[in-house]
């Protein structure tokens, strides 16, 4: 047990190491720190951390009844207002647990969602949060005893709200409906755009990683994109995408995308599907990474089984080490699709705009054409399946400077006059 003194909305934290749970359930140390600064985040304070150790959780209060009093006497001798959880809770532990202990009880996933409400701007970002915070409660909702309760603001109420939580079962589910209908009309649209994308020839590059890790910072640096980076966990909620200049003949969309956490809600990575899915169609992947993160190697894993659960088969990944200027060299791996950098300072850059090349222009050839009057339906086709640079038109033909996929290579090979 830690002890700290403060004022404000306070919470204890609380997790639960069982021999019996899969390592991503498991709550240690490091895990506490984590769910610390997810509170710091959300605007509350850490009064004390509990970390206990059982062979198995308690059917009834979870970390059972001893270790829950103890934390009801903390609670009250530091002026706690709730107790957090490292693990998920059921809903008849929550109950049991507050009336143990007194004060409101949360578990991770229930903040996180509480810090996605706080931080989502655009409708998309909105809808998806609320139908992630639909899904979480409905299954909780006769378990909820003074978090249901609670009227007002502060941690754990935003989104939905009380009044609407009160409501029956029946009423929810069909806003969960009417929630995946946009959502899935957002789909539509984002497919749309996707298409018009797929059809210029127009590479998607997305970038990933664990919270914090430097995203929106990296896509500042390259697209001057203006996004806000602080140092704090999902400062970037909604997906941003700008257009890059990687060489003269190449130019790729860049998609910033949500941090990615251990323990995410399932029901978030749901909600967010349609954003998310991005990274399926995408044509690479920045994996950035903190270099200077003491526990990179665990958040490495956590970006990694995303990506396999999110990304297609076999997609390319550029592992891009952010803040290397504050670690020694030696603790960087080297290899071939391994880039060390500072986003901040801005070092490394043309190193990432070269790999960005050679991962996402190796199919593609930038050629001089020069095609006769009698041809001119193939600039029509040039225009709907390549990037068309520049249009010549002379006495005897056009001469199209165009950047085209392997495919269509294949078909106009006849008239390339030059390859860069």
């Amino acid at each position: 047990m830690e002890y700290f003194e403060t004022a404000q909305e306070r919470a204890v934290l609380v997790g639960l190491n069982a021999d019996c749970f899969r390592q991503d359930q498991t709550a240690t140390r490091e895990s506490l720190d984590e769910l610390e600064a997810l509170l710091e985040t959300a605007g509350g304070i850490c009064t004390g951390k509990f970390l206990q150790n059982r062979h198995a959780p308690d059917s009834h209060c979870f970390i059972g009844e001893g270790k829950a009093l103890e934390i009801r006497m903390f609670a009250e001798a530091t002026g706690s207002t709730m107790a957090i959880f490292d693990n998920e809770l059921s809903p008849g532990n929550i109950r049991a647990l507050e009336e143990i202990i007194g004060v409101t009880v949360l578990d991770r996933s229930a903040l996180i969602l509480d810090i996605f409400a706080q931080r989502a701007k655009t409708k998309e970002g909105r809808l998806q949060v609320e139908l992630a915070q639909y899904k979480y409660l409905l299954p909780r909702l006769s378990g909820m005893g003074v978090s249901l309760s609670r009227q007002g603001g502060g941690i754990g109420t935003r989104g939905p709200g009380e009044t609407k939580l009160e409501t029956d079962r029946r009423h929810i589910r069909e806003r969960i409906a009417r929630l995946e209908e946009e959502l899935e009309q957002v789909r539509q649209v984002r497919a749309v755009a996707r298409e018009r994308r797929m059809k210029n020839s127009v590479p998607v590059v997305a970038i990933v990683g664990y919270t914090n890790a430097g995203k929106s910072t990296l896509l500042n640096r390259l697209t001057d994109a203006g996004i806000p980076a602080n140092n704090r966990l999902f400062d970037t909620l909604d997906t941003t995408s700008r257009q890059l200049t990687v060489s003269d003949h190449l130019d790729v969309i860049l998609s910033d995308t949500v941090g990615f956490i251990s323990k995410l809600p399932h029901h978030l990575v749901q909600a967010f599907r349609a954003t998310l899915e991005e990274l399926e169609y995408a044509d690479l992947l920045l994996h950035v990474i903190d270099a200077s993160d003491p526990d990179r190697q665990q958040h490495i894993e956590v970006v990694d089984k995303l990506i396999a659960q999110l990304a297609r088969p076999g997609m390319p990944v550029l592992r891009c080490y952010n803040k290397a200027d504050l670690v020694s060299r030696e603790e960087i791996p080297v290899g071939q699709d391994v880039i060390a950098m500072s986003a901040s300072r801005g070092t490394g850059m043309d190193t990432l705009l070269r790999a960005i090349e050679a991962a996402v222009g190796q199919a593609l050839h930038h050629v001089v054409l020069k095609v006769p009057y009698s041809a001119g339906g193939l600039l029509e086709t040039l225009h709907e399946n390549a990037q068309v640079h520049n249009v010549e038109y002379t006495g005897d033909g056009m001469e199209i400077d165009a950047t085209v996929e392997e495919i269509l290579y294949g078909r106009i090979k006849g008239y390339v006059t030059k390859e860069y």
